[in-house]
């Protein structure tokens, strides 16, 4: 996907009661304390992924209703106000009014010269192949790119995890939120995308030394073809199994595979990608977030110094909390220019010079 979203406008969505205009570039890293908003920031990200699946009424409901997606709730906030730009021309809004069975309602929806009242799901859905419209190539455009949003959260890596489970060989074409498609979307990258593959495995070598190669052997289980994670260890033919990886391991995995697929989403937000990995590997995921921004928008919530030690601070926002609402500021080079003389972008936070903590309001 070549266009990026370039300003952002949330009114009224959870902990976000007004986020107007907020420019993003392709590399964008979020921190700040436990409460401040990072996961309801990726939380709006799922929500727009699922209007453009059709599943609006679906997701509220399955996450907490109305009321729980309403910043103070329905008594303070009476409706939810979104505003996203690419480019000139190129741009999508909509407000989605509570019911009384406690979803949503598309009460307003813009994009493609399209102005009008909405209704359960997104009119942009059916709107993007009416070839009687002139804009149907924008709207088409608009909605790939809207559609293509992924949050990568890749927390549960239990040992009954979905990632560490065997997954029919057929959902392979895109990668999932939680991984659980891993063993056939890598088999896919093998047998179709060697170059892709061979990279997610190189990357996988770094950070886990034994690590030989991945073995992906499908497997018929009745009328079904599956495949699992397994893989093999430098020097030995044993086949290893997926509950043989640690949990950083096997989360490391599924991020050099998020950031190093080929056909990466138009914008992928990934939520503390930190968690489990070894100082060094942390590093090693820092340069593969890098390199992702240079094909695609990334947006990365983390609550780890170490991992911010590799970034610049213009490509720093600070997610705080104020009178309950949250707040969200880029950093600036100019305004740190003495305390990175001696101190690292890390250094800063945990010395709250870089105010991203806990706040007491």
């Amino acid at each position: 996907m070549g266009q990026t979203l370039k300003k952002l406008t949330i009114k009224g969505f959870k902990s976000i009661r007004s986020l107007e205009d907020f420019e993003f570039k392709k590399l964008n890293i979020m921190i700040g304390g436990n409460g401040a908003g990072k996961s309801n920031f990726a939380d709006f990200f799922r929500l727009l992924r699922a209007m453009m699946d059709g599943n609006l009424a679906i997701h509220i409901v399955t996450h907490g209703g109305c009321d729980d997606h309403l910043f103070n709730g329905p008594k303070y906030t009476t409706r939810i106000e979104i505003e996203l730009k690419f480019k000139k021309y190129l741009e999508y809004s909509c407000s989605l009014l509570p019911t009384v069975d406690e979803s949503f309602i598309i009460e307003k929806e813009g994009f493609a010269s399209y102005e009008g009242f909405g209704g359960l799901e997104s009119h942009l859905i059916e709107m993007k192949n009416d070839k009687s419209s002139i804009e149907r190539k924008t709207r088409e455009y608009l909605y790939q790119l809207i559609s293509n949003f992924t949050v990568y959260h890749f927390h549960d890596t239990s040992e009954r995890s979905p990632m560490r489970r065997s997954e029919i060989t057929a959902d392979n074409v895109r990668l999932r939120s939680d991984a659980s498609n891993i063993a056939p979307f890598l088999l896919r990258l093998r047998d179709k995308k060697k170059t892709a593959y061979d990279e997610i495995v190189e990357s996988v070598r770094l950070v886990t030394p034994f690590f030989d190669d991945f073995i992906l052997k499908p497997v018929q289980k009745g009328e079904k073809e599956v495949v699992n994670l397994s893989w093999k260890q430098k020097g030995s033919d044993y086949p290893m199994q997926p509950y043989h990886f640690s949990d950083g391991t096997i989360r490391f995995i599924c991020l050099a595979t998020a950031l190093l697929q080929p056909n990466i989403p138009s914008t992928i937000v990934i939520d503390e990608p930190e968690l489990g990995l070894h100082p060094y590997a942390i590093e090693i995921l820092a340069e593969l977030i890098k390199a992702a921004s240079k094909k695609t928008q990334v947006i990365v919530a983390t609550q780890s110094p170490p991992l911010i030690d590799n970034f610049s601070p213009e490509d720093i926002i600070v997610v705080n909390r104020e009178k309950g609402a949250s707040t969200f500021k880029r950093l600036e080079t100019k305004e740190l220019s003495e305390w990175l003389k001696e101190y690292s972008l890390g250094d800063l936070w945990r010395k709250n010079i870089v105010a991203g903590g806990p706040v007491h309001e």
